[in-house]
């Protein structure tokens, strides 16, 4: 077995310098970055701010497609504002969790309303935008802006509870601990570097099943790997079910309603789900969430 982590989160505070982690994995990032149409010198942060958006919940190589459609046809957000709601929950296809699409529109709107048509780059002004949260202000003025924050989203969280606290997972919410570990891990030089690095490094490396420890530039200062990998010890991790579940269903029906230009039938809706009572609540749900709308007997995405 491996010596014990120098880098150790105790109650007693952080044991020893956190720079131990900064240089293998930005060396490592520096070698194994992804080229993403959101990242680079010519990413816009509206470009910045369409992926964090798309990219919550969903893989990478679903996002780019419908990223780089979206753009095409919204280059500003402006130009996404001046159209429809319901055209950009059609232009979100199949990605899933079609309110995100609703709340980017929404945003979008708050940004040509009251920022002049560009992203702000302060965390106060961004956090305040419809649909964004502590993590979403916190990328966007990491990596569009270069400022200093803790970015914590689920593979960053998942790198620092094995590299430095030595437990596989961490828990359900972000904790004062866990956010007071990741701040004092920023770097005053590259912060917006090493979030995305962190974050590459648990998406390609650091990996929730099956990690490659073998290939991860900070395994020997990993307090997860010097203990031996101990398993998860906390409540159950679920999975999202899918299959007959409303979300099920309303990806159903919103893929008729996409599909189809203008007003759709109840009839219509009844042959992409055919069991009735779930029928009939998970389109209640999509139009409680302003994503359907009634229009008489018929039913269309909102304008």
């Amino acid at each position: 077995m491996r010596p014990p982590c120098s880098l150790r989160h105790t109650p007693g505070g952080m044991i020893g310098a956190m720079s131990e982690l900064h240089d293998p994995v930005l060396r490592w990032y520096a070698d194994h970055a992804r080229e993403l149409p959101w990242r680079g010198p010519g990413a816009s942060p509206w470009r910045v701010m369409v992926s964090e958006f798309m990219l919550q919940q969903t893989p990478v190589a679903r996002v780019v497609p419908v990223f780089e459609a979206w753009l095409e046809t919204w280059p500003t957000p402006a130009d996404l504002a001046a159209a429809p709601s319901g055209e950009a929950v059609r232009a979100w296809g199949r990605l899933g969790y079609p309110r995100r699409a609703l709340r980017l529109h929404a945003a979008a709107t708050a940004i040509t309303e009251q920022h002049g048509g560009e992203v702000p780059d302060a965390y106060a002004d961004l956090i305040a935008l419809p649909g964004v949260g502590d993590y979403t202000a916190s990328a966007i003025a990491s990596f569009a802006f270069g400022h200093r924050h803790a970015v914590l989203d689920t593979n960053v969280r998942r790198v620092f509870a094995r590299a430095v606290s030595g437990t596989e997972f961490p828990g359900t919410a972000v904790t004062r601990p866990e956010r007071e570990l990741a701040e004092s891990l920023v770097p005053d030089e590259e912060p917006a570097t090493w979030a995305i690095a962190v974050m590459e490094l648990g998406a390609l490396v650091c990996t929730a099943a099956a990690p490659r420890c073998g290939s991860c530039p900070v395994q020997d200062r990993c307090a997860w790997w010097a203990a031996g990998r101990p398993a998860y010890d906390g409540p159950p991790r679920r999975g999202q079910a899918w299959a007959g579940t409303d979300r099920q269903v309303r990806g159903r029906l919103m893929a008729v309603l996409r599909d189809e230009p203008g007003t759709v039938s109840a009839g219509r809706l009844e042959q992409a789900w055919a069991e009735p009572v779930q029928r009939e609540r998970a389109l209640a749900s999509l139009v409680a969430d302003g994503l359907v709308v009634r229009v008489g007997d018929r039913f269309a995405l909102p304008d």
